[in-house]
């Protein structure tokens, strides 16, 4: 099945931000919490907004944390992240063949951005939607759905949604959309397979004959 847009997650999906976000919240809760948390625990939260990752750990302080969060995590991005392999390559190729591309991300709009130029992928992307631009975030369909709205396309099942969590999943999902998980992701196969993706994508390579039906 050829698609003519794909929406991606960011962080995890397109970029390796996983030591970054991972030290982030352990500083954080080490720091203002006295907890030691093990990377797996913190991996499960990958996906939903930092601020409801936060109240998980303490209602009364999440807004405390978030910001103790992002002021670490700021000072911290740019020399923590990175492309992974084969994502530029595949980037490349459908935007050869003239697939629309968008981000769907819980990231705010602009460090969503400067992931991205770091990265040197933010030529490739039609349009950004970052937490801050909507009311209602993933899993929920809005996020998806603003995306396409910027992007002049009607959700369907031309449009492939792809991830590397289960809220990415469940977002295409919830927007009508075809959704494929990446193999790659530090959240687990079980948790991902949980959220019944329509394809799994092995490598970056593999996505192109997926959205172009060869």
């Amino acid at each position: 099945m050829p698609f003519s847009v794909v929406l991606f997650d960011l962080d995890g999906t397109l970029i390796d931000t996983n030591h970054l976000i991972v030290s982030s919240f352990q500083h954080t809760f080490r720091e203002k919490l006295g907890r030691e948390v093990d990377a797996e625990e913190i991996h499960q939260y990958f996906g939903e907004p930092l601020i409801t990752t936060m109240e998980r750990y303490s209602q009364e302080r999440a807004g405390e944390l978030t910001d103790f969060y992002r002021t670490f995590n700021v000072a911290n991005h740019d020399f923590l992240i990175r492309q992974f392999d084969g994502v530029l390559e595949a980037l490349t190729a459908l935007k050869a063949a003239d697939i629309k591309l968008g981000i769907v991300t819980s990231k705010f709009h602009e460090m969503a951005r400067r992931g991205l130029r770091v990265s040197r992928l933010e030529e490739f992307f039609d349009t950004v939607v970052g937490m801050d631009e909507t009311e209602q975030h993933k899993p929920d369909a809005e996020p998806a759905l603003l995306a396409l709205r910027r992007l002049g396309v009607a959700p369907g099942h031309d449009v492939l949604m792809v991830g590397d969590s289960r809220f990415d999943i469940l977002c295409g999902k919830n927007a009508g959309l075809k959704t494929a998980a990446v193999a790659w992701s530090v959240t687990g196969r079980e948790s991902l397979t949980g959220s019944g993706p329509d394809f799994w994508i092995q490598r970056p390579a593999d996505l192109v004959p997926l959205v172009l039906g060869k």
